[in-house]
């Protein structure tokens, strides 16, 4: 009587990353993972595009978390809101916020969403980028306050939660990831685990 092999175990699942939209979005493919914080300086180089830096902070959380969980497949994901070239970051004030949002009043603004891939043991690492265009309608003063006042949207890049109550801000969304504006594009996600080795559903 021959004994099939059992299947192996798959590789642990590890978001790096202290975002909780990230772990809200990650959570609803339904795979067991666990979060790390990747504990990178997220100060952008001289000269660096919001893509570059989007992308080159998702690498280094990445393998940061990857060092520390070598037999892990670790994501890293971070965003940059892009005006005209320039990197708007989180704002972490109210003062911030306000100066943000009346900077994007009536500008299109493109949310740079990066994503990395990396699995120490077995080499793996990969990295894409999901680029989505926002519309924001022209805001007055009394709106943006009531805005803030109401979501507190200060750990957010650009000022906004489009998933609550920021999308009334907004005139226009172009997006082929649609998860990808809320920090985590799930498409590209499972695209890359799956190239990594992992079964997504």
């Amino acid at each position: 009587m021959s004994l099939h092999p059992l299947p192996s175990q798959p590789r642990p699942l590890v978001l790096g990353s202290t975002s909780r939209y990230r772990r809200e979005l990650l959570q609803r493919l339904g795979l067991p993972f666990d979060v790390a914080s990747p504990e990178v300086d997220e100060t952008p180089l001289a000269g660096e595009t919001p893509a570059a830096l989007a992308t080159r902070l998702a690498l280094a959380k990445a393998r940061a978390v990857a060092q520390r969980h070598p037999e892990a497949v670790v994501i890293g994901s971070d965003q940059v809101a892009d005006l005209n070239g320039e990197p708007l970051g989180k704002p972490g004030t109210h003062e911030r916020a306000v100066a943000q949002l009346r900077r994007m009043s009536g500008q299109t603004v493109v949310f740079q969403t990066a994503l990395a891939v990396r699995c120490e043991a077995t080499g793996f690492e990969s990295v894409d980028l999901a680029a989505v265009r926002v519309v924001f309608r022209t805001l007055g003063d009394t709106e943006i306050e009531r805005y803030l006042r109401a979501e507190e949207p200060y750990d957010c890049a650009g000022s906004a939660k489009s998933e609550g109550l920021g999308i009334a801000l907004l005139e226009r969304i172009d997006s082929d990831d649609p998860t990808a504006l809320v920090g985590l594009p799930l498409i590209r996600t499972c695209r890359l685990l799956r190239e990594a080795g992992l079964m997504v559903p």
